[in-house]
């Protein structure tokens, strides 16, 4: 059992596999997919821009965020207080499956869980790929900075296993545009002209590499962020709205409380705290499946067509997987 602690979800995927019946036809029971590799598949450099304080450290393939003015901060411990230094950096803290298949683990192999049928066949939720404009997201708990031990202070990174942290074919919000007001109610408020018109700015300024979080509703040049379902209005690329639908299930992990922010401000890197809407220029976010993208991380909202072209094969059944990385500010005590 020690040998699953660090690799549960392996383990699981092991259980899960054993308790499955086997298909009729092997290969209509797989999905695209490919294990990730930790080592190769991720674009290290990701990791930077990194700083002390305001001071920049090492440069990095994308801007930064604002980091605290002063590099010396001072914590609560309990009923002590801490010395530290505050510390910025981008951690990889999660892995994004984006499936038409229902139960298809993009990230881990491309296996599928037996979920039962989730749909009635329309939309594409149907248990086979078919053309639609909508997704499954899986979320996986990812601290690869943990598990390298490249940063020591457990107050600077997620820590544990690997885990499947979400999945939408379980949840009833995801595929029903009705009920996930029942957690976005200001939806109602930007689904007009002017209100979309506003996320032009926010392409542009998203492909610049800086997301406008003011406009919140917006996901730049993939479309708007409401409603956080997995259907898209419609699909000019497989790509653009598999990047849609991650960049909607992060603003979903943030509203539902299972993601917190630590945002660069002094006297507020001590600890991290919920955060409803989401920071999206606190947000980056790579390809790892199905052909990995290892020399650069893009900002949520950002244009693909610089980058699309050889990572959007036109005979592929629509299965992505994309590594986020989240800025983390912190004190390292």
């Amino acid at each position: 059992m020690k040998s699953c602690s660090r690799f549960s979800v392996f383990c699981l995927a092991l259980v899960l596999w054993a308790l499955t019946p086997a298909p009729a036809a092997h290969a209509s029971n797989a999905g695209d997919g490919r294990w990730v590799n930790p080592i190769s598949d991720v674009c290290w450099k990701c990791l930077f821009p990194m700083s002390l304080g305001n001071i920049q450290l090492a440069s990095g393939p994308q801007r930064d965020t604002a980091n605290p003015s002063s590099p010396i901060q001072i914590c609560p411990v309990g009923v002590l207080y801490r010395v530290g230094l505050a510390i910025g950096f981008w951690e990889p803290m999660a892995m994004v499956d984006v499936t038409r298949e229902p139960g298809v683990m993009v990230n881990m192999g491309g296996f599928k869980i037996n979920l039962g049928r989730t749909g009635t066949g329309t939309a594409g939720q149907s248990d086979r790929p078919a053309a639609g404009t909508f997704y499954h997201v899986h979320w996986y708990k990812y601290p690869l900075i943990f598990w390298l031990n490249i940063i020591t202070s457990l107050g600077c990174l997620q820590t544990g296993d690997m885990d499947i942290a979400y999945l939408s074919e379980v949840d009833p919000l995801w595929n029903d545009s009705t009920l996930s007001m029942l957690i976005n109610p200001e939806a109602a408020l930007f689904g007009n002209l002017v209100a979309q018109g506003a996320c032009a700015a926010d392409a542009v300024s998203s492909s610049a590499g800086v997301p406008v979080s003011a406009l919140f509703w917006c996901a730049g040049s993939q479309g708007s962020i409401y409603p956080l379902t997995g259907y898209t209005s419609g699909e000019f690329s497989p790509l653009e709205s598999s990047l849609l639908v991650s960049e909607r299930m992060a603003f979903k992990m943030h509203r539902e409380g299972l993601v917190w922010n630590s945002v660069g401000a002094d006297s507020a890197v001590c600890n991290q705290y919920p955060s409803p809407i989401i920071p999206k220029e606190r947000w980056r976010y790579q390809m790892v499946n199905m052909y990995p993208e290892t020399g650069n991380c893009h900002p949520f909202g950002a244009s693909t067509q610089l980058w699309g072209t050889t990572h959007n094969s036109p005979s592929s059944k629509k299965n992505f997987g994309y590594l986020f990385w989240r800025k983390r500010n912190c004190v390292f005590l």
